[in-house]
């Protein structure tokens, strides 16, 4: 297939290779199917952002392909409202306006990342991965706040799934910031099921649920194998299209442990 240049054949390219109808894209996203026909048709000039990280969502891939054709968004975090409120905001500044938010943001993403991550290796097994708790916040020398959670090195990205008996633990120290608040434990995966998006040795950062939405990213218990797959209502979805879906009627022990929140930075 060749190569897309614009957003609305992106969409439309990702819409054919997963063969998702408008009626289905309508309800993946909330999206009224009369205001979807009008975007993809090109007559809405100026699309809401919500609408196009709905979008993107739905169809697994990063709102910066959409947008720009990039493949890989190597922080990858889920926009909120607020961030999405931030985006609208930038787009009306001027240049300086632009130039002098970027150089304030780019201090503050320093002094919130801080070094690099500490990990503190402590091998055990896991016999099955339960709701690990949030540990307590503390200070770091630079007076940074940091705390500690537990890092399951697990392949949950594998194709086929890898038993939970053979998890191995470890600690690791994040940044206690707005973007990891929510992290309950962390997930370190192998494999290329998740890609673009997710790679080999990416850690992903997991808030304790017992179930996520349509269309979300969460680690899955099947019958005592994990994985790490977008929930797609009675399948579990690959965001590499070389794998197949899972059925979700193939398994009688079917639970959901975490919601991916994100990944951790890479310096």
């Amino acid at each position: 297939m060749s190569q897309a240049t614009s957003y609305i054949e992106r969409i439309k390219q990702l819409k054919s290779e997963k063969k998702i109808t408008n009626d289905q894209l309508a309800d993946m996203t909330g999206i009224p199917l009369g205001t979807l026909s009008k975007i993809l048709a090109g007559i809405s000039d100026s699309p809401k952002l919500v609408n196009i990280v709905a979008i993107a969502q739905a169809l697994g891939c990063s709102l910066d392909y959409l947008i720009s054709g990039n493949p890989e968004n190597t922080n990858n975090y889920t926009l909120s409202s607020q961030e999405i409120r931030m985006v609208e905001s930038f787009r009306q500044l001027d240049a300086h306006g632009k130039e002098l938010t970027l150089m304030v943001l780019e201090k503050e993403k320093e002094r919130a990342l801080g070094g690099e991550t500490e990990v503190v290796t402590r091998p055990e097994r896991a016999r099955v991965l339960s709701q690990p708790s949030l540990r307590t916040p503390s200070v770091s020398a630079s007076g940074l706040g940091k705390r500690t959670i537990c890092l399951y090195d697990m392949p949950v990205s594998a194709g086929l799934g890898i038993d939970l008996s053979d998890v191995m633990e470890s600690e690791i120290r994040i940044p206690d910031n707005a973007k990891t608040q929510d992290a309950d434990y962390a997930l370190r995966i192998s494999g290329n099921s998740m890609e673009p998006k997710f790679h080999e040795g990416d850690i992903l950062l997991i808030q304790n649920c017992e179930a996520v939405e349509v269309g979300e990213l969460g680690i899955f218990i099947l019958d005592g194998e994990g994985y790490f797959k977008k929930f797609d209502g009675d399948k579990l979805l690959s965001l590499n299209p070389i794998y197949a879906p899972i059925p979700l009627k193939d398994f009688s022990d079917i639970q959901c442990v975490g919601r991916v929140i994100g990944k951790m930075y890479r310096k």
